[in-house]
Order: C-alpha cells, then sequence, then structure tokens
C-alpha cells in the first residue's frame, strides 16, 4: 500500500531554493460509507504490515529528500490510522472511539522543516490563505530542539517538526488554500493545498 499523494501547481521558498510539492484536500462531513471505508483501509494496512505514517495524506517533495514536505491529518485519515493501530492488535475500533474521532474540531497539519541551527523551528508560525482571508490556527506546536538530519554534518544539518491545528469551522473546505509557514530563523515555506481534490 502506498502514502496518498496528490500532485498540484506549488511553490516553497526556503532560504532562495523554490522546488515542487503537492497538494491535498478534506472532507468535513465524511458519509457512513466513507468511514466504513476508512477502518477497512485501516485494518487492511494493518494485515499488510503497512507502516501507519502510510495512511496520512502527505504532501510536498519526497520524504527521502532534505526539502520541506509534510501531511494533513483529516478525519477520514484519522480513522484509518486508528484502524491500523487496533488492527495490530488484532482489534477494531469500538463505535465510541469511531465517534470520538470524527467529532474532533480540528485540522491537523504536520510540516518537516530543515535548517541549520538546532533552534531554527521554534516559534515558527502557520497560516491558511484562502483568497484575502488569513486563517489563523487554534494552536501551534514544533520542535525545540531539532534532530539531525540525513545531510548532517552538511547542509540542510537539522529537521525540525510544526504542527498546527486548524479549527473546522474557520476555513472553507472547498477552497484552494495557500499553506504558508513562517520559520522564526527567518524565510517562508508556502504550499498550493486544493482542499477539493480529495473526497
Amino acid at each position: 500500500m502506498r502514502s496518498r499523494v496528490l500532485l498540484s501547481a506549488a511553490s516553497i521558498v526556503l532560504d532562495g531554493c523554490l522546488t515542487t510539492p503537492l497538494t491535498y484536500a478534506i472532507d468535513m462531513h465524511p458519509s457512513s460509507e466513507q468511514v466504513t471505508s476508512a477502518i477497512e483501509r485501516g485494518q487492511t494496512a494493518a494485515a499488510a504490515r503497512t507502516p501507519p505514517d502510510h495512511l496520512y495524506t502527505w504532501f510536498g517533495p519526497d520524504r527521502n529528500q532534505t526539502k520541506p514536505h509534510g501531511f494533513l491529518m483529516t478525519k477520514l485519515d484519522a480513522l484509518a490510522v486508528m484502524s491500523a493501530h487496533f488492527g495490530l492488535r488484532g482489534l477494531r475500533p469500538s463505535d465510541l472511539e469511531r465517534d470520538e474521532t470524527l467529532s474532533d474540531p480540528h485540522l491537523l497539519v504536520s510540516i518537516i522543516l530543515f535548517g541549520e541551527r538546532r533552534d531554527f523551528a521554534v516559534d515558527s508560525y502557520v497560516l491558511l490563505l484562502q483568497g484575502d482571508r488569513k486563517v489563523i490556527p487554534a494552536k501551534v506546536r514544533s520542535d525545540g530542539t531539532a534532530a539531525r538530519s540525513s545531510a548532517w554534518p552538511s547542509s540542510p544539518a537539522y529537521r525540525a517538526k510544526v504542527v498546527a491545528f486548524f479549527a473546522y469551522k474557520d476555513f472553507d473546505p472547498q477552497a484552494k488554500t495557500q499553506l504558508a509557514v513562517f520559520p522564526h530563523s527567518g524565510g517562508e515555506v508556502s504550499f498550493d493545498l486544493d482542499f477539493a481534490a480529495i473526497p
């Protein structure tokens, strides 16, 4: 089973570098059929011993590269991942656990950044831009101390994660969107996301 990715025109600008990333979307009110399909997707992944992170909706360059990338955790992704973790123990999520996952009010967005200092990602900020609207996350957290990247000691030497949580009520799930990330160390990373492109 392969990770889910969708191509789209976008740009990443960090320390003067330009690359071509990917795009994603979201369904705020998945149908019962979609919910069942997500749970079965997780069970199938568990049976095949597929790593749960292959069930995320990834964007950006290939994860083996030392370039910014990340993933969205939609309601259906979260169900599939939870089901996979249960499936690895020979279990299935209960109706209560399913409903709790579906009731999560936030879209999780996780971005992997690369920099030259261990503290480069501290106090990084994230926005969703939809036309003239700027959507502010409910909360953002970032690695206080970056880990060594696969390029260390060459550049970029360090790798850190920034995670943002956006309330579903605050953004348009059908709009073309730009995800903008502002590392505290300077520069900007942006991804063009088409939220209508994923069922």
